[in-house]
């Protein structure tokens, strides 16, 4: 079946000398991986390596069979010209980063509008701001809605965060938690949005601190994840 929809490139891998294996979440089926034959050494021919960063958004012309095998892309053209996102080199740190992390968080084969509607205007909003050093602590926050385990808030006022049962509590367990400063930069980030990210100050050791606590966060929720390789690079970068 031909589609035509948006995509947001998650990764692209070589396959064999010439072609690529690229994993991008549609609007129109949610996750997808298609191979690109060729790609890499075709001097013409619609489709361009470029097209295939990290966090693109395309729109697409694909077949989809739909039976868990590698698709394939007809056309592909940009649907937003991304200004700093691929140039900056905080931000390029943070997409790297970042599509590691949905990369290694979104699995399901099917439309999911909420998230990709989602994806699409966070993605957008980073490239068009300047301080961005908070961004991908609140962006994980909020993807998981999306993904089923968004923190509990009913128990707000509480000395600790249960990271396995994403809850608030006066009473930890042997479970991992959040406590002291940590937990208050937790919860401030809980109460805000986009616009407001820059206003929570934070050394880079408290960033770092909050973010394996959110990397354990997913770690302990989604069957399968792995830690993202470039998490150190990002820690250098915003060092």
């Amino acid at each position: 079946m031909q589609v035509t929809t948006r995509a947001i490139i998650l990764s692209s891998l070589k396959f064999g000398d010439t072609s690529l294996i690229v994993k991008a979440f549609t609007a129109s089926d949610g996750l997808k991986s298609y191979l690109l034959k060729g790609i890499l050494t075709a001097k013409k021919g619609k489709l361009k390596t470029a097209l295939f960063q990290p966090l693109t958004q395309l729109e697409l012309v694909a077949n989809h069979r739909n039976k868990g095998t590698l698709e394939r892309i007809r056309e592909a053209k940009v649907c937003h010209h991304y200004q700093t996102l691929h140039t900056d080199i905080g931000k390029n740190a943070l997409t790297m980063f970042l599509a590691e992390m949905l990369s290694n968080s979104i699995h399901e084969e099917e439309p999911n509008q909420g998230l990709f509607d989602f994806l699409e205007a966070s993605l957008q909003w980073l490239d068009a701001h300047d301080k961005v050093s908070n961004f991908h602590i609140y962006f994980l926050l909020r993807l998981t809605k999306y993904l089923g385990f968004y923190p509990d808030k009913s128990q707000l006022g509480s000395s600790c965060f249960d990271l396995l049962e994403g809850e608030f509590t006066n009473t930890p367990s042997l479970n991992p938690i959040v406590t002291g400063e940590n937990l208050t930069f937790f919860k401030t980030f809980l109460g805000i949005n986009f616009d407001a990210i820059e206003t929570i100050r934070m050394s880079k050791t408290q960033r770092q601190d909050l973010l394996k606590s959110l990397v354990l966060y997913f770690e302990l929720h989604l069957q399968g994840f792995r830690k993202p390789k470039s998490l150190a690079i990002l820690n250098e970068v915003f060092s």
